[in-house]
């Protein structure tokens, strides 16, 4: 079976790699030149960090390297990368620098056709057939920038806008006035940086988000509050089961003082109410779509007055004041901005599909109906990789793969069209209630990380035992100890035939009859 995997970050390689160990002829295709996704070089803004430390980011099989810090920077993760496609001899796989323009499932027998070509041309297209598609294109790759009033006049007065993402070289910033937009991971680590080098640096926040210190108290590391079962079961799933019930049962109290009090150490810590950045609403909201780690230095800038926020604001207008290019912000504000940066979300979507294949894929509110967060319902020969971003996105990912590995050999029963529809619409009213929406189109699980892994890997009956879980209850998830899952896959699937030669360093475990 010819498969190919459109994208390179984590979850394309991953897929990959398991894909490739199970016996399937794999390509992957990747516009950017390098493997990485958000982490690839063509899309690092100054400031990058992984949000969680090293030990609880990093696929199963390869920890993160010794002498990385404790939270590695954006380029140490893509070499991370890099060391992975070495290791499982992936390289062959890859058709990087190349962009899919389109593909086409022209039936259930036949498969697909996809076209592609290098990445920025306009080349004559390739069209080669596949049997199956792995989506892995990234739901954080497409940035949402806004479309400000006025944009033209302020460009030709010199003013920029970008996309933290097309943010790559501090030198941008030096002397400058600068807007950050936003209020997320990428908006609060782009501005400290810009902040040592601009002259002046303000943050435009639609709405304050809790942070998460790295340290609570400046001691505890926050992977063990919330990088632990223990940490997740403090939020309520759509099914509870066990310690849960007691938790959001008889032990409610309990459980929302547990909350509660990381809340006010962090008000404490960041000194937020000295600041006026104490967000609305109660600390138990930080769960309700994304965790955001607060970036090291933001607060205390934020103190010494080198970055300003601006709460509950949004630019209205860009125009030219005095001659210079500026912001007019919704409270009537002018401020001066020479560059203004983005981090404003993403799109979810898949630009080589077209819209009739949309359709069948999202409902109504453009959510994608995804079964485990892998398969849509309906459409045959595909699978999405990566569409369960999560506190262990790179984990998650390595799971979701495996389990579109046993799919592809044989080895899953799955329930009906009409069942899994239905379970998949449950769960996403489930999301969009607990939310307000915001779950990026369906593919957003957080902090729902390990209930996933779970709901995947008892499906497949090849879950971690109980002393492994009853671990991580109290510590912090290791990657490492989902290493054997893939070869537990091979041997209960059936045997397809190897894509792998013998001297490859990555053989194909033997199935155990």
């Amino acid at each position: 079976m010819r498969i190919a995997v459109v994208g390179a970050g984590f979850a394309g390689v991953s897929a990959a790699k398991v894909l490739r160990q199970s016996g399937f002829d794999v390509t992957v295709f990747e516009r950017a030149p390098d493997v990485g996704g958000v982490w690839s070089r063509t899309r690092r803004y100054p400031g990058l960090h992984t949000q969680n430390d090293k030990g609880t980011y990093h696929l199963s099989d390869l920890p993160m390297p010794a002498h990385y810090p404790q939270w590695p920077s954006g380029e140490q993760v893509q070499q991370y990368l890099e060391s992975y496609v070495e290791k499982f001899g992936l390289a062959s796989t890859l058709r990087l620098g190349t962009e899919v323009a389109s593909a086409e499932l022209v039936n259930d027998e036949t498969g697909w056709l996809v076209a592609s070509r290098p990445a920025g041309a306009q080349d004559p297209l390739t069209v080669e057939r596949y049997d199956h598609l792995v989506v892995a294109n990234g739901i954080f790759s497409d940035p949402l920038v806004p479309s400000f009033e006025g944009h033209a006049s302020f460009a030709a007065a010199g003013g920029r806008v970008l996309a933290t993402g097309e943010f790559h070289d501090i030198e941008t910033a030096r002397g400058k006035n600068v807007l950050v937009v936003g209020y997320g991971k990428s908006s609060c680590d782009v501005a400290v940086p810009v902040s040592e080098v601009a002259t002046q640096t303000h943050v435009v926040a639609r709405e304050l988000l809790w942070k998460m210190p790295r340290k609570l108290g400046g001691a505890l590391n926050y992977k063990y509050l919330l990088l632990t079962r223990m940490g997740e079961a403090l939020f309520r799933y759509l099914h509870l089961k066990g310690f849960e019930r007691f938790l959001h049962g008889p032990g409610n109290g309990l459980r929302q003082r547990m909350v509660d009090s990381v809340g006010s150490v962090a008000t404490r810590q960041f000194k937020l109410r000295e600041l006026g950045l104490v967000p609305a609403g109660s600390f138990q909201d930080i769960a309700r779509s994304t965790v955001s780690l607060a970036t090291e230095g933001f607060f205390e800038r934020a103190t010494d007055g080198r970055i300003t926020v601006h709460r509950d604001q949004v630019i209205t207008e860009l125009l030219v004041d005095g001659g210079r290019p500026a912001a007019r912000l919704a409270d009537g504000t002018v401020l001066a901005a020479d560059l203004v940066i983005c981090g404003t979300g993403f799109r979810q979507h898949v630009p080589f599909f077209d819209d009739a294949l949309h359709a069948r894929l999202q409902d109504e509110a453009g959510n994608f109906m995804l079964y485990r967060q892998i398969l849509p319902v309906g459409v045959p020969r595909l699978t999405f990789a990566g569409y369960n971003s999560s506190f262990f996105s790179p984990l998650s990912a390595e799971m979701a793969a495996v389990w579109t590995a046993a799919y592809l050999r044989g080895g899953i029963t799955l329930p009906t069209e009409g069942r899994m529809r239905d379970e998949v619409r449950a769960r996403l009213a489930w999301m969009t209630a607990r939310t307000n929406g915001r779950h990026a189109r369906g593919t957003n699980i957080i902090p729902f990380s390990m209930h996933n892994i779970d709901e995947v890997l008892d499906e497949l009956r090849l879950n971690v035992g109980p002393l492994t879980r009853a671990r991580q209850w109290l510590l912090p998830v290791a990657p490492g100890s989902y290493r054997r899952v893939t070869a537990q896959m091979i041997r209960r699937t059936a045997d397809p035939v190897s894509a792998i030669n013998d001297d490859d360093p990555m053989k194909l475990d033997k199935v155990r009859r």
